[in-house]
């Protein structure tokens, strides 16, 4: 099963808006545990990277506060039905990562889904 054709599985961290790779430029290798296999790297983020997500968090919450309660509800309904559209891509990524049978990955997006509605 291949995951690398999915938008999803993205091997960068989002700090404020933007893709990023570690400031040092060092990654971690994420790897299947059933074969061993290196599915792709992710930036090993520090202390640095820590501090400008924390900012850029604290610098988004003003706008954040503006929003009307239905506002809100729009942007979260909207995170949720992007993820139970993406639900089968989601679960392919958890399942090459954590080794997890599908059909259990589909379960916990949802499951993890249904804390958003």
């Amino acid at each position: 099963m291949s995951v690398f054709h999915s938008d999803l599985f993205r091997q960068q961290a989002l700090i404020a808006g933007s893709w990023r790779d570690a400031a040092d430029g060092t990654t971690l290798a994420v790897s299947n545990p059933s074969t061993g296999a290196t599915l792709g790297q992710i930036p090993n983020m520090g202390r640095a990277e820590a501090q400008q997500a924390v900012d850029a968090a604290a610098a988004a919450l003003p706008g954040w506060r503006a929003f009307t309660a239905a506002q809100r509800a729009a942007l979260l309904k909207n995170w949720h039905r992007l993820i139970l559209e993406n639900k089968t891509a989601l679960a392919q990524i958890m399942t090459a990562e954590q080794g997890k049978p599908l059909a259990e990955a589909e379960g916990e997006i949802a499951y993890a889904a249904s804390f958003i509605e």
